[in-house]
Protein backbone atom coordinates (compact mmCIF):
# COMPACT_ATOMS: atom_id res chain seq x y z
CA UNK A 1 0.00 0.00 0.00
CA UNK A 2 2.65 2.38 0.91
CA UNK A 3 4.62 1.76 -2.14
CA UNK A 4 1.60 2.36 -4.31
CA UNK A 5 0.46 5.31 -3.22
CA UNK A 6 4.16 6.35 -3.22
CA UNK A 7 4.23 5.52 -6.95
CA UNK A 8 1.29 7.56 -7.36
CA UNK A 9 2.31 10.20 -6.34
CA UNK A 10 5.56 9.91 -8.39
CA UNK A 11 3.12 9.57 -11.85
CA UNK A 12 0.76 12.58 -10.58
CA UNK A 13 3.63 15.12 -10.02
CA UNK A 14 5.86 16.61 -13.28
CA UNK A 15 9.31 17.00 -12.69
CA UNK A 16 10.01 19.78 -15.00
CA UNK A 17 7.64 21.92 -12.66
CA UNK A 18 9.14 20.91 -9.12
CA UNK A 19 12.81 21.20 -10.50
CA UNK A 20 11.91 24.82 -11.43
CA UNK A 21 10.73 25.24 -8.05
CA UNK A 22 14.49 25.45 -7.08
CA UNK A 23 16.61 26.29 -10.68
CA UNK A 24 15.56 27.90 -13.85
CA UNK A 25 14.85 25.88 -16.39
CA UNK A 26 14.80 26.39 -20.38
CA UNK A 27 13.25 24.15 -22.80
CA UNK A 28 15.61 23.34 -25.64
CA UNK A 29 14.37 20.46 -27.72
CA UNK A 30 12.59 17.92 -26.08
CA UNK A 31 14.16 18.69 -22.76
CA UNK A 32 14.74 21.39 -20.15
CA UNK A 33 18.16 22.31 -19.05
CA UNK A 34 19.43 24.20 -15.91
CA UNK A 35 22.74 25.10 -14.23
CA UNK A 36 22.88 21.97 -11.93
CA UNK A 37 23.52 22.62 -8.09
CA UNK A 38 24.96 19.56 -6.90
CA UNK A 39 27.88 20.97 -7.77
CA UNK A 40 30.00 24.10 -9.24
CA UNK A 41 28.66 24.86 -12.37
CA UNK A 42 28.47 27.84 -14.69
CA UNK A 43 26.65 26.71 -17.07
CA UNK A 44 23.51 25.24 -17.62
CA UNK A 45 24.60 21.27 -17.88
CA UNK A 46 21.52 19.80 -16.36
CA UNK A 47 18.79 18.00 -18.66
CA UNK A 48 15.34 17.47 -17.38
CA UNK A 49 13.19 14.99 -19.46
CA UNK A 50 9.52 15.67 -18.98
CA UNK A 51 9.15 12.47 -21.08
CA UNK A 52 11.17 10.35 -18.83
CA UNK A 53 10.29 12.27 -15.85
CA UNK A 54 14.30 12.17 -14.64
CA UNK A 55 16.97 14.24 -14.75
CA UNK A 56 21.24 14.08 -15.18
CA UNK A 57 23.61 16.18 -15.10
CA UNK A 58 25.82 15.25 -17.97
CA UNK A 59 29.08 17.30 -16.22
CA UNK A 60 29.12 16.08 -12.25
CA UNK A 61 26.80 12.71 -13.44
CA UNK A 62 24.12 13.87 -10.44
CA UNK A 63 20.79 11.44 -11.77
CA UNK A 64 17.56 10.31 -10.52
CA UNK A 65 13.67 10.93 -10.53
CA UNK A 66 11.97 13.54 -8.64
CA UNK A 67 12.12 12.39 -5.18
CA UNK A 68 15.92 12.06 -5.95
CA UNK A 69 16.35 15.19 -6.42
CA UNK A 70 14.35 16.85 -3.69
CA UNK A 71 15.86 14.46 -1.31
CA UNK A 72 19.43 15.27 -2.50
CA UNK A 73 18.77 19.29 -2.76
CA UNK A 74 16.91 19.46 0.36
CA UNK A 75 19.36 17.15 2.43
CA UNK A 76 16.26 15.20 3.94
CA UNK A 77 14.99 11.49 3.99
CA UNK A 78 13.48 10.12 1.00
CA UNK A 79 10.16 9.69 3.15
CA UNK A 80 10.30 13.63 3.75
CA UNK A 81 10.98 14.04 -0.02
CA UNK A 82 8.16 12.39 -0.96
CA UNK A 83 6.25 14.80 1.17
CA UNK A 84 7.59 18.17 -0.38
CA UNK A 85 6.81 16.34 -4.00
CA UNK A 86 3.35 15.86 -2.82
CA UNK A 87 2.64 19.30 -1.63
CA UNK A 88 4.03 20.81 -3.95
CA UNK A 89 1.85 18.87 -6.80
CA UNK A 90 -1.52 19.57 -4.46
CA UNK A 91 -1.63 15.97 -3.95
CA UNK A 92 -2.82 14.42 -0.56
CA UNK A 93 0.03 12.27 0.95
CA UNK A 94 -1.73 9.88 3.95
CA UNK A 95 -0.04 10.89 7.23
CA UNK A 96 -0.19 7.23 8.49
CA UNK A 97 3.01 6.50 5.96
CA UNK A 98 5.60 6.18 8.96
CA UNK A 99 9.54 6.73 7.92
CA UNK A 100 11.78 4.15 8.73
CA UNK A 101 14.86 6.33 10.08
CA UNK A 102 17.33 3.49 11.13
CA UNK A 103 19.94 4.17 8.73
CA UNK A 104 20.98 1.07 5.76
CA UNK A 105 24.39 0.61 7.05
CA UNK A 106 26.22 0.17 10.63
CA UNK A 107 22.99 -0.75 12.62
CA UNK A 108 24.83 -2.66 15.30
CA UNK A 109 27.11 0.57 15.87
CA UNK A 110 23.88 2.52 16.24
CA UNK A 111 21.93 -0.12 18.20
CA UNK A 112 25.21 0.11 20.80
CA UNK A 113 25.00 4.07 20.56
CA UNK A 114 21.30 4.25 21.33
CA UNK A 115 21.51 1.43 23.93
CA UNK A 116 24.20 4.02 25.68
CA UNK A 117 22.61 7.07 25.21
CA UNK A 118 19.67 5.20 27.47
CA UNK A 119 21.98 4.02 30.07
CA UNK A 120 23.45 7.37 30.14
CA UNK A 121 20.06 9.04 30.81
CA UNK A 122 18.82 6.51 33.10
CA UNK A 123 21.60 7.35 35.18
CA UNK A 124 20.87 10.72 35.51
CA UNK A 125 17.51 10.13 36.80
CA UNK A 126 18.48 8.31 39.91
CA UNK A 127 19.94 9.06 42.92
CA UNK A 128 23.31 9.40 41.83
CA UNK A 129 22.37 11.80 39.31
CA UNK A 130 21.59 14.34 42.46
CA UNK A 131 24.96 16.15 41.84
CA UNK A 132 24.84 16.60 38.20
CA UNK A 133 21.31 17.47 38.23
CA UNK A 134 22.08 20.31 40.73
CA UNK A 135 24.91 21.30 38.46
CA UNK A 136 22.64 21.45 35.45
CA UNK A 137 19.85 23.23 37.36
CA UNK A 138 22.76 26.02 38.45
CA UNK A 139 23.44 26.42 34.68
CA UNK A 140 19.72 27.14 34.34
CA UNK A 141 18.85 24.07 32.08
CA UNK A 142 15.42 23.18 32.94
CA UNK A 143 14.34 19.72 33.37
CA UNK A 144 12.56 19.97 30.04
CA UNK A 145 15.69 21.20 28.31
CA UNK A 146 17.65 18.28 29.99
CA UNK A 147 14.58 15.99 28.07
CA UNK A 148 14.41 17.58 25.10
CA UNK A 149 18.66 16.92 24.68
CA UNK A 150 18.51 13.58 26.10
CA UNK A 151 20.83 14.75 28.48
CA UNK A 152 22.69 11.84 30.44
CA UNK A 153 25.13 10.99 32.95
CA UNK A 154 28.21 8.77 33.32
CA UNK A 155 29.00 7.58 36.78
CA UNK A 156 32.01 5.58 37.58
CA UNK A 157 32.94 1.49 37.64
CA UNK A 158 30.35 0.25 39.48
CA UNK A 159 27.98 1.68 36.75
CA UNK A 160 30.19 1.10 34.28
CA UNK A 161 28.69 0.62 30.69
CA UNK A 162 31.18 -1.50 29.46
CA UNK A 163 29.80 -4.75 31.34
CA UNK A 164 25.91 -3.71 30.20
CA UNK A 165 27.32 -4.21 26.50
CA UNK A 166 29.50 -7.27 27.07
CA UNK A 167 27.06 -8.92 28.69
CA UNK A 168 24.86 -8.72 25.69
CA UNK A 169 27.48 -9.88 23.48
CA UNK A 170 29.04 -6.65 22.05
CA UNK A 171 32.35 -7.26 20.86
CA UNK A 172 35.28 -5.35 22.54
CA UNK A 173 36.39 -4.07 19.03
CA UNK A 174 33.54 -2.78 17.84
CA UNK A 175 32.97 -0.45 21.36
CA UNK A 176 36.75 0.73 20.95
CA UNK A 177 36.32 1.47 17.48
CA UNK A 178 32.99 3.93 18.89
CA UNK A 179 35.00 5.28 21.66
CA UNK A 180 32.78 3.90 24.04
CA UNK A 181 35.86 2.05 26.37
CA UNK A 182 39.34 2.19 26.37
CA UNK A 183 41.28 -1.08 27.45
CA UNK A 184 45.13 -2.01 29.07
CA UNK A 185 45.62 -5.43 28.26
CA UNK A 186 42.43 -7.36 30.18
CA UNK A 187 41.68 -3.98 31.81
CA UNK A 188 38.75 -2.34 30.20
CA UNK A 189 37.18 0.72 31.64
CA UNK A 190 34.64 3.25 29.93
CA UNK A 191 35.91 6.04 28.08
CA UNK A 192 33.18 8.72 30.04
CA UNK A 193 33.55 8.71 34.03
CA UNK A 194 31.58 11.13 36.41
CA UNK A 195 30.90 13.66 33.22
CA UNK A 196 27.51 15.17 32.09
CA UNK A 197 26.64 13.65 28.58
CA UNK A 198 25.48 15.83 25.66
CA UNK A 199 24.81 13.22 23.06
CA UNK A 200 25.69 14.06 19.06
CA UNK A 201 23.04 13.26 16.80
CA UNK A 202 23.85 12.65 12.48
CA UNK A 203 21.21 14.81 10.61
CA UNK A 204 18.51 12.08 10.88
CA UNK A 205 18.56 12.20 14.68
CA UNK A 206 20.64 9.17 15.64
CA UNK A 207 22.75 9.19 18.52
CA UNK A 208 26.14 8.48 17.11
CA UNK A 209 28.43 9.86 19.57
CA UNK A 210 29.17 12.15 23.03
CA UNK A 211 30.14 15.19 24.57
CA UNK A 212 31.42 14.46 28.53
CA UNK A 213 31.67 17.47 30.87
CA UNK A 214 33.13 17.34 34.35
CA UNK A 215 30.68 18.58 36.72
CA UNK A 216 32.42 18.71 39.79
CA UNK A 217 35.79 20.33 40.54
CA UNK A 218 39.16 18.13 39.63
CA UNK A 219 41.96 18.42 37.72
CA UNK A 220 40.71 16.45 34.32
CA UNK A 221 39.78 18.51 31.22
CA UNK A 222 36.73 19.93 31.07
CA UNK A 223 35.53 17.91 27.80
CA UNK A 224 36.27 14.90 26.32
CA UNK A 225 34.59 14.29 22.89
CA UNK A 226 33.72 10.62 21.14
CA UNK A 227 36.37 9.90 18.63
CA UNK A 228 35.47 9.68 15.11
CA UNK A 229 34.00 6.24 14.20
CA UNK A 230 32.39 4.30 11.18
CA UNK A 231 28.90 6.17 12.27
CA UNK A 232 30.59 9.25 13.32
CA UNK A 233 32.39 11.97 11.05
CA UNK A 234 32.25 15.36 12.59
CA UNK A 235 32.70 16.91 9.67
CA UNK A 236 29.80 15.95 8.50
CA UNK A 237 27.22 16.81 11.05
CA UNK A 238 26.16 19.87 12.43
CA UNK A 239 24.96 19.71 15.90
CA UNK A 240 21.59 19.99 16.85
CA UNK A 241 20.32 20.03 13.01
CA UNK A 242 17.90 17.56 13.47
CA UNK A 243 15.73 19.71 15.86
CA UNK A 244 16.62 23.10 14.01
CA UNK A 245 16.24 21.70 10.13
CA UNK A 246 12.45 22.54 10.09
CA UNK A 247 12.24 25.96 11.50
CA UNK A 248 15.12 27.02 9.81
CA UNK A 249 13.24 26.42 6.52
CA UNK A 250 10.70 28.25 8.03
CA UNK A 251 12.30 31.32 9.19
CA UNK A 252 14.75 30.72 5.86
CA UNK A 253 17.61 31.69 8.62
CA UNK A 254 20.27 29.76 10.27
CA UNK A 255 22.34 30.61 13.63
CA UNK A 256 25.51 29.23 13.65
CA UNK A 257 27.35 29.03 17.35
CA UNK A 258 30.54 27.82 18.84
CA UNK A 259 29.51 25.31 21.26
CA UNK A 260 26.73 22.87 21.93
CA UNK A 261 25.64 24.52 25.29
CA UNK A 262 25.07 28.08 23.10
CA UNK A 263 22.51 25.92 20.65
CA UNK A 264 21.03 24.34 23.66
CA UNK A 265 20.63 27.49 25.31
CA UNK A 266 19.20 29.64 22.17
CA UNK A 267 17.18 26.58 21.35
CA UNK A 268 15.44 26.26 24.89
CA UNK A 269 14.67 29.87 24.54
CA UNK A 270 12.82 29.61 21.51
CA UNK A 271 15.68 30.89 19.14
CA UNK A 272 15.32 27.01 17.61
CA UNK A 273 17.14 27.69 14.09
CA UNK A 274 20.44 27.45 15.66
CA UNK A 275 22.90 24.70 14.96
CA UNK A 276 26.64 24.47 16.64
CA UNK A 277 30.23 23.92 14.95
CA UNK A 278 31.98 20.50 15.51
CA UNK A 279 34.98 22.35 15.50
CA UNK A 280 36.71 25.27 14.59
CA UNK A 281 36.34 25.41 10.24
CA UNK A 282 33.61 24.36 8.37
CA UNK A 283 34.59 21.33 6.41
CA UNK A 284 32.97 20.96 2.81
CA UNK A 285 30.17 18.82 4.03
CA UNK A 286 28.88 21.38 6.74
CA UNK A 287 29.02 23.62 3.62
CA UNK A 288 27.25 21.72 1.21
CA UNK A 289 24.14 20.89 4.06
CA UNK A 290 24.36 24.33 4.93
CA UNK A 291 23.72 25.38 0.82
CA UNK A 292 20.52 22.74 0.89
CA UNK A 293 19.24 24.75 3.71
CA UNK A 294 19.15 28.05 1.07
CA UNK A 295 18.82 30.22 4.00
CA UNK A 296 20.71 32.92 4.92
CA UNK A 297 23.28 33.03 7.52
CA UNK A 298 24.24 34.22 10.76
CA UNK A 299 27.74 33.65 12.19
CA UNK A 300 27.58 33.80 16.67
CA UNK A 301 30.30 32.33 17.22
CA UNK A 302 32.54 33.46 20.79
CA UNK A 303 33.10 36.87 21.64
CA UNK A 304 37.53 36.27 21.92
CA UNK A 305 40.30 36.54 19.74
CA UNK A 306 39.76 32.68 18.63
CA UNK A 307 36.28 32.98 18.03
CA UNK A 308 36.82 36.61 16.00
CA UNK A 309 39.69 34.84 13.66
CA UNK A 310 36.90 31.60 13.35
CA UNK A 311 34.22 34.42 12.28
CA UNK A 312 36.62 35.40 9.67
CA UNK A 313 37.89 32.16 8.36
CA UNK A 314 34.59 31.07 8.17
CA UNK A 315 33.08 33.84 6.79
CA UNK A 316 35.60 33.75 4.03
CA UNK A 317 34.83 29.50 3.54
CA UNK A 318 31.32 30.37 3.02
CA UNK A 319 31.44 33.21 0.53
CA UNK A 320 33.84 31.19 -1.20
CA UNK A 321 31.07 28.76 -1.40
CA UNK A 322 28.11 31.39 -2.92
CA UNK A 323 26.63 32.11 0.75
CA UNK A 324 26.92 35.63 1.74
CA UNK A 325 26.74 35.14 5.68
CA UNK A 326 26.08 37.80 8.34
CA UNK A 327 27.82 38.18 11.60
CA UNK A 328 26.89 38.89 15.32
CA UNK A 329 29.64 39.90 17.77
CA UNK A 330 28.34 40.20 21.23
CA UNK A 331 30.20 42.16 24.04
CA UNK A 332 31.60 41.87 27.12
CA UNK A 333 30.34 37.82 27.63
CA UNK A 334 32.38 34.95 26.53
CA UNK A 335 30.08 33.22 24.63
CA UNK A 336 25.86 33.18 23.94
CA UNK A 337 25.16 31.22 26.55
CA UNK A 338 26.87 33.09 29.19
CA UNK A 339 25.37 36.15 27.25
CA UNK A 340 21.86 35.05 27.66
CA UNK A 341 22.07 34.24 31.05
CA UNK A 342 23.41 37.57 32.18
CA UNK A 343 21.50 39.80 29.74
CA UNK A 344 18.12 38.04 28.88
CA UNK A 345 16.72 36.69 25.25
CA UNK A 346 15.36 39.48 24.34
CA UNK A 347 19.18 41.14 24.38
CA UNK A 348 20.39 38.47 22.24
CA UNK A 349 17.16 38.54 19.64
CA UNK A 350 18.03 42.64 19.40
CA UNK A 351 21.63 41.54 18.37
CA UNK A 352 20.18 39.00 15.94
CA UNK A 353 17.94 41.78 14.25
CA UNK A 354 21.00 43.96 13.66
CA UNK A 355 23.90 41.99 12.50
CA UNK A 356 26.40 43.38 10.49
CA UNK A 357 27.16 42.36 7.02
CA UNK A 358 30.40 40.39 6.51
CA UNK A 359 31.99 42.69 4.69
CA UNK A 360 31.35 45.42 7.23
CA UNK A 361 32.91 42.87 9.63
CA UNK A 362 35.66 42.14 7.79
CA UNK A 363 36.34 46.25 7.57
CA UNK A 364 37.12 45.60 11.14
CA UNK A 365 39.18 42.57 11.25
CA UNK A 366 41.76 44.22 9.53
CA UNK A 367 42.17 47.03 11.71
CA UNK A 368 43.32 44.53 14.31
CA UNK A 369 46.84 44.97 15.44
CA UNK A 370 46.98 47.99 13.33
CA UNK A 371 48.08 51.28 14.12
CA UNK A 372 46.32 53.21 11.68
CA UNK A 373 48.25 56.47 12.45
CA UNK A 374 51.04 54.41 10.87
CA UNK A 375 51.62 54.40 7.38
CA UNK A 376 53.15 51.18 6.93
CA UNK A 377 49.88 49.86 8.65
CA UNK A 378 47.75 52.43 7.19
CA UNK A 379 48.95 50.97 3.82
CA UNK A 380 48.54 47.28 4.77
CA UNK A 381 44.94 47.89 5.67
CA UNK A 382 44.05 49.64 2.67
CA UNK A 383 45.57 46.98 0.47
CA UNK A 384 43.74 44.29 3.16
CA UNK A 385 40.64 45.88 2.42
CA UNK A 386 40.96 46.53 -1.54
CA UNK A 387 41.63 42.90 -2.15
CA UNK A 388 38.54 41.51 -0.14
CA UNK A 389 36.38 43.61 -2.62
CA UNK A 390 36.96 41.78 -5.27
CA UNK A 391 34.61 39.07 -3.74
CA UNK A 392 32.04 41.52 -4.23
CA UNK A 393 30.08 41.35 -7.36
CA UNK A 394 28.61 44.86 -6.93
CA UNK A 395 29.71 48.21 -8.00
CA UNK A 396 28.08 50.38 -5.83
CA UNK A 397 29.43 48.53 -3.01
CA UNK A 398 33.13 48.79 -4.27
CA UNK A 399 32.73 52.19 -4.91
CA UNK A 400 30.82 53.01 -1.69
CA UNK A 401 34.06 51.39 0.34
CA UNK A 402 36.82 53.21 -1.05
CA UNK A 403 35.02 56.30 -0.70
CA UNK A 404 34.86 56.05 2.64
CA UNK A 405 38.86 54.90 2.93
CA UNK A 406 39.37 57.98 0.79
CA UNK A 407 37.48 60.56 3.41
CA UNK A 408 38.57 58.55 6.49
CA UNK A 409 42.32 58.50 5.62
CA UNK A 410 42.53 61.47 2.98
CA UNK A 411 43.94 59.04 0.59
CA UNK A 412 42.82 60.60 -2.90
CA UNK A 413 39.77 58.43 -4.60
CA UNK A 414 41.56 57.88 -7.95
CA UNK A 415 44.39 56.27 -6.65
CA UNK A 416 42.38 53.81 -4.76
CA UNK A 417 40.56 53.56 -8.13
CA UNK A 418 43.78 52.57 -10.21
CA UNK A 419 44.39 49.91 -7.28
CA UNK A 420 41.01 48.52 -6.95
CA UNK A 421 41.11 48.14 -10.90
CA UNK A 422 44.51 46.62 -10.51
CA UNK A 423 43.31 43.95 -8.28
CA UNK A 424 40.47 42.89 -10.17
CA UNK A 425 42.38 42.46 -12.95
CA UNK A 426 44.62 39.80 -11.08
CA UNK A 427 43.51 36.56 -12.37
CA UNK A 428 42.47 34.26 -8.97
CA UNK A 429 44.76 31.55 -8.37
CA UNK A 430 42.61 28.11 -8.32
CA UNK A 431 42.84 26.19 -5.07
CA UNK A 432 45.58 23.29 -5.17
CA UNK A 433 42.64 21.30 -3.34
CA UNK A 434 39.57 22.11 -4.96
CA UNK A 435 37.15 19.73 -6.43
CA UNK A 436 37.26 18.19 -10.18
CA UNK A 437 34.22 17.20 -11.44
CA UNK A 438 34.98 15.92 -14.22
CA UNK A 439 37.75 13.84 -12.74
CA UNK A 440 35.96 10.28 -12.82
CA UNK A 441 37.57 6.70 -13.17
CA UNK A 442 38.49 5.12 -16.07
CA UNK A 443 35.58 2.44 -17.26
CA UNK A 444 36.63 -0.38 -18.99
CA UNK A 445 35.17 -1.41 -22.38
CA UNK A 446 32.81 -4.09 -20.69
CA UNK A 447 31.78 -2.12 -18.10
CA UNK A 448 30.68 0.86 -20.27
CA UNK A 449 28.74 -1.69 -22.47
CA UNK A 450 27.25 -3.01 -19.43
CA UNK A 451 25.79 -0.24 -18.40
CA UNK A 452 24.36 1.27 -21.63
CA UNK A 453 22.63 -2.02 -22.26
CA UNK A 454 20.91 -1.32 -18.70
CA UNK A 455 20.50 1.81 -18.95
CA UNK A 456 18.44 1.22 -22.64
CA UNK A 457 16.71 -1.72 -20.51
CA UNK A 458 15.52 0.67 -18.13
CA UNK A 459 13.77 2.64 -20.46
CA UNK A 460 11.95 0.61 -22.88
CA UNK A 461 10.57 -3.30 -22.61
CA UNK A 462 11.24 -4.01 -26.39
CA UNK A 463 15.01 -4.12 -24.92
CA UNK A 464 14.50 -6.46 -21.62
CA UNK A 465 13.45 -8.83 -24.07
CA UNK A 466 16.05 -8.41 -26.20
CA UNK A 467 18.63 -8.89 -23.85
CA UNK A 468 17.07 -12.27 -22.37
CA UNK A 469 17.09 -13.13 -25.87
CA UNK A 470 20.35 -12.41 -27.06
CA UNK A 471 22.78 -12.12 -23.90
CA UNK A 472 20.32 -12.89 -20.66
CA UNK A 473 23.24 -12.78 -18.28
CA UNK A 474 26.57 -10.33 -16.81
CA UNK A 475 29.65 -12.30 -15.55
CA UNK A 476 29.86 -9.25 -12.81
CA UNK A 477 27.64 -9.80 -9.94
CA UNK A 478 26.34 -5.93 -9.78
CA UNK A 479 24.93 -5.84 -12.75
CA UNK A 480 23.57 -9.54 -12.95
CA UNK A 481 21.62 -8.20 -9.70
CA UNK A 482 20.23 -4.85 -11.23
CA UNK A 483 19.36 -6.56 -14.37
CA UNK A 484 17.68 -9.71 -12.50
CA UNK A 485 15.87 -7.05 -10.55
CA UNK A 486 15.14 -5.37 -14.15
CA UNK A 487 13.52 -8.59 -15.23
CA UNK A 488 11.59 -9.20 -11.83
CA UNK A 489 9.87 -5.73 -12.58
CA UNK A 490 8.92 -6.30 -15.73
CA UNK A 491 7.50 -9.58 -15.38
CA UNK A 492 5.51 -8.01 -12.22
CA UNK A 493 4.09 -5.13 -13.50
CA UNK A 494 4.20 -6.02 -17.58
CA UNK A 495 5.41 -2.74 -17.98
CA UNK A 496 9.08 -0.65 -17.60
CA UNK A 497 9.59 3.40 -16.33
CA UNK A 498 12.88 4.33 -15.15
CA UNK A 499 11.68 6.92 -13.18
CA UNK A 500 9.25 4.19 -11.09
CA UNK A 501 11.75 1.49 -11.15
CA UNK A 502 14.35 4.21 -8.86
CA UNK A 503 11.33 4.58 -6.39
CA UNK A 504 10.91 0.77 -6.27
CA UNK A 505 14.40 0.01 -5.22
CA UNK A 506 14.66 3.21 -3.03
CA UNK A 507 15.17 0.26 -0.06
CA UNK A 508 16.85 -2.32 -1.73
CA UNK A 509 20.23 -1.93 -0.53
CA UNK A 510 21.99 -3.72 -2.81
CA UNK A 511 21.17 -2.32 -6.25
CA UNK A 512 20.22 1.21 -5.31
CA UNK A 513 23.66 2.69 -5.41
CA UNK A 514 24.55 0.36 -8.35
CA UNK A 515 22.17 1.35 -10.73
CA UNK A 516 22.35 5.00 -9.83
CA UNK A 517 25.62 4.71 -10.76
CA UNK A 518 24.60 2.99 -13.97
CA UNK A 519 22.45 6.19 -14.84
CA UNK A 520 24.73 8.46 -13.88
CA UNK A 521 27.14 6.82 -15.86
CA UNK A 522 25.42 5.53 -19.16
CA UNK A 523 26.58 7.32 -22.51
CA UNK A 524 24.07 6.80 -24.76
CA UNK A 525 23.94 9.07 -28.50
CA UNK A 526 20.33 7.36 -29.81
CA UNK A 527 18.07 4.96 -28.24
CA UNK A 528 17.54 2.17 -31.33
CA UNK A 529 17.06 -1.34 -31.00
CA UNK A 530 20.49 -1.20 -33.51
CA UNK A 531 21.86 0.51 -30.73
CA UNK A 532 21.20 -1.77 -28.16
CA UNK A 533 22.17 -4.49 -30.25
CA UNK A 534 25.85 -2.99 -30.84
CA UNK A 535 26.22 -2.94 -27.14
CA UNK A 536 25.40 -6.59 -26.68
CA UNK A 537 27.88 -7.04 -29.61
CA UNK A 538 29.84 -5.52 -27.55
CA UNK A 539 29.32 -7.04 -24.53
CA UNK A 540 29.89 -10.63 -25.83
CA UNK A 541 33.33 -9.99 -27.29
CA UNK A 542 34.75 -8.33 -24.01
CA UNK A 543 33.28 -10.94 -22.42
CA UNK A 544 35.59 -13.71 -24.09
CA UNK A 545 38.64 -11.27 -23.88
CA UNK A 546 38.22 -11.84 -20.38
CA UNK A 547 37.20 -15.66 -20.40
CA UNK A 548 40.97 -15.84 -22.63
CA UNK A 549 42.73 -13.75 -20.32
CA UNK A 550 41.36 -15.69 -17.37
CA UNK A 551 42.05 -18.85 -18.94
CA UNK A 552 45.63 -17.74 -19.94
CA UNK A 553 46.42 -16.96 -16.04
CA UNK A 554 45.12 -20.21 -15.45
CA UNK A 555 47.83 -21.84 -18.21
CA UNK A 556 50.69 -19.92 -16.13
CA UNK A 557 49.35 -21.02 -13.01
CA UNK A 558 49.14 -24.56 -13.36
CA UNK A 559 51.55 -27.12 -12.64
CA UNK A 560 49.67 -30.76 -13.92
CA UNK A 561 51.21 -31.06 -18.05
CA UNK A 562 48.04 -33.18 -18.53
CA UNK A 563 45.50 -29.79 -16.89
CA UNK A 564 47.78 -27.51 -18.97
CA UNK A 565 47.33 -29.20 -22.12
CA UNK A 566 43.56 -29.11 -21.88
CA UNK A 567 43.35 -25.34 -21.10
CA UNK A 568 45.30 -24.90 -23.72
CA UNK A 569 43.03 -26.63 -26.44
CA UNK A 570 40.16 -24.82 -24.43
CA UNK A 571 41.56 -21.60 -25.15
CA UNK A 572 42.51 -22.44 -28.87
CA UNK A 573 38.86 -23.06 -29.15
CA UNK A 574 37.77 -19.95 -27.01
CA UNK A 575 39.68 -18.01 -29.40
CA UNK A 576 38.15 -18.80 -32.69
CA UNK A 577 34.75 -17.89 -31.67
CA UNK A 578 36.48 -14.25 -30.65
CA UNK A 579 35.88 -12.01 -33.37
CA UNK A 580 38.70 -9.98 -33.61
CA UNK A 581 41.25 -11.44 -31.69
CA UNK A 582 44.66 -12.91 -33.03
Amino acid sequence: MQNQEIENIRQQSNIVDIISSYVPLTQKGKNYFGVCPFHEDHSPSMSVSSEKQIYKCFSCGAAGNVFTFVKEIENISFIEAVKIVAEKSGLIFNSYIKEDKKPKNNQEEYEIMSFALKFYQNNLNTKEGLKAKEYLKNRSLKESVIKDFDLGLALGKDYALNKLLLNKKYKIDTLLNLGLINRNGEYINDVFNYRIIFPIHDLEGNPIGFTGRIYEKNDQAKYINSKESAIFKKGQILFNYHRAKSEIKKQKEVIIVEGNMDAIRLYSEGIKNVVALMGTSLTKDQVNILKSLRSSVILMLDNDNAGETATFQNGNILASAGITPKVVRLSNEKDPDEYIIKNGIEAIKNNLKNPLTFLDFKLNYFKKNKDLTKTEDLVSYIKETINSLKDINDDLTRSITIKKISENYNVPLDMLEKELEKTLNVPEKKEQNAPKVLDKKKISKYDMACINIIYFMLNDCSYIECFKKDLGYFKTKKYRNIVNEIVYYYELYQNINIADFITYIENKDYIYDDTMEVIKEAKIDEMSMSNFKEFITSALKEEKKLEIQELKEKINNELDENEKLKLANKLIELKKGCVGNG
